[in-house]
């Protein structure tokens, strides 16, 4: 309430001619103290409410190893984060709760803010409670010790710290590094992506020195391609194999049969990554596959990428996307694709992770079927905490696919499918009189016969 206060009282007025900028500034820092002691007063909730989970999963009889599951999924529900971004955030609040009390005194006082905070927690995470409780002690950022230091100072400040006081961990940290390693995609704007990869640095130092002498060679014989081009370029066509980048890899990309045939403006979907233009889609699909924008003398220039068409049917007006049902327990290859273009990422509220798992939503032991009503695509972590006791999930009406996830705490929080491309902005009222006429029921089971002979015409045959 005080923050909502605050906000209020920056509103122009119009009685008031000009507004005082040192006023303002003035606002800003205070709502900023605010920001950084309401983080503090969630650390504190956060461990309160992970000491209750235990005891309660406990009392149940849970073994002590699986003791708090689940707690930091709750966590990110009620801050509208992702699973692992709660998971991360209760470490954090173990850390400055349990073992850092300067770190959190300075947080609550608004001399630190959250992110700062997290930086000292993370460069002292090698430590023994004692040693970090130590380096706390003695970096003491309460009493000013980083005023006017940025992100780097307050790095090298712990690691400094941390080294002093145990470089025996701190050495077996940076060689324990290296099975971090990973390689990790997400978008950017403008169909663009960042390709990241975590490696060891003399790994990393070594594949970048490779690329960029490549790309000097190729400038120094003529190329056209700026040397951030070819450096990109380069590692494309050294990962796949093909100048062009795509070579064996089903990228099920999802357009509305408008866009493709009839060059519609309606944008397209890119499982992995999001929206994209309808005009690149299209060129995406009838061009060679040489997404660079590469034309200098490349011979991928010859061959063209196979394309296979796959329909999708979506309800009018709200966008649900429909198919048969499976008597199986697990998922056939024709529902997991269905699936995955019907909920594109994990469907755990704020979860926005790549699919891994396809889900009963309604568990098989409890008379869930297999079905793409009872079906859902969720990431690993996403999938066991779901099995965790207290956690349920049922499907429910609503204009799309629809799920209702529900926690220990009974809090209900509600996911719906994102919608397909060429789903109206806004969905029709429903004309209640009309849907109970005669001739509205007997259209609608036409059209239901209809769609279920064409889905029989396109089976398969055994």
């Amino acid at each position: 309430m005080d923050a909502a206060r605050s906000l209020a009282a920056v509103r122009p007025s119009g009685n008031v001619p000009e507004l005082d900028g040192a006023r303002l500034i003035a606002e800003i820092r205070s709502l900023e103290d605010h920001k950084s002691a309401l983080a503090a007063r969630q650390a504190r909730l956060s461990v309160a409410f992970d000491l209750i989970q235990r005891r309660e999963q406990r009392d149940r009889g849970i073994p002590a190893g699986e003791l708090g599951s689940g707690a930091g999924a709750q966590i990110a529900l009620a801050r509208r984060e992702s699973p692992a971004r709660g998971g991360r955030l209760l470490g954090l609040a173990k850390a400055l709760v349990t073992e850092m009390p300067h770190t959190l005194a300075a947080l609550e006082t608004g001399q630190l803010n959250e992110w700062r905070a997290t930086l000292l927690v993370k460069e002292t995470a090698c430590l023994s409670a004692e040693d970090r409780a130590a380096v706390d002690a003695e970096l003491a950022p309460d009493t000013g010790t980083f005023d006017g230091a940025g992100d780097r100072g307050i790095i090298a400040a712990a690691r400094t710290a941390a080294y002093r006081r145990d470089p025996r961990s701190v050495t077996q940290r940076a060689s324990h590094a290296s099975t971090e390693r990973h390689v990790s995609l997400r978008p950017a704007p403008d169909t663009m992506c960042y390709l990241t990869a975590l490696l060891p640095v003399a790994a990393g130092v070594a594949v970048y020195a490779g690329l960029t002498r490549h790309a000097d060679t190729l400038r120094a014989a003529g190329d056209p391609r700026t040397r951030g081009q070819l450096v990109a370029d380069t590692l494309v066509e050294r990962t796949t194999g093909t100048a062009g980048g795509i070579s064996g890899i089903e990228i099920q990309l999802v357009m509305t049969d408008r866009t493709l045939f009839q060059a519609d403006s309606e944008p397209a979907r890119l499982p992995g990554y999001g929206i994209v233009p309808a005009g690149w889609a299209r060129d995406l699909l009838t061009t060679t596959g040489d997404t660079t924008g590469n034309t200098a003398g490349d011979a991928a220039g010859d061959r063209a990428m196979n394309v296979w068409l796959r329909r999708l049917y979506t309800a009018p007006g709200t966008g649900e996307l429909t198919a048969v049902d499976s008597r199986a327990r697990l998922f056939p290859a024709g529902l997991r694709r269905f699936l995955t273009a019907r909920d594109d990422t994990c469907r755990t509220p704020y979860c926005d992770a790549p699919i891994r798992h396809f889900d009963h939503i309604i568990p098989w032991h409890r008379g869930g079927t297999t079905t793409q009503d009872n079906g859902a695509g969720l990431c690993e972590a996403c999938n066991h905490t779901k099995e965790t006791p207290g956690w349920s999930s049922r499907p429910r009406p609503g204009p799309r696919h629809t799920l209702d996830v529900t926690t220990p705490t009974g809090h209900t929080y509600q996911a719906t499918a994102p919608p397909l491309p060429g789903t109206p902005a806004r969905q029709p009222e429903p004309d209640l009189a009309a849907a109970k006429s005669p001739d509205h029921r007997r259209q609608r089971h036409r059209r239901a016969n209809d769609l279920h002979r064409t889905r029989r015409q396109n089976q398969p045959a055994a």
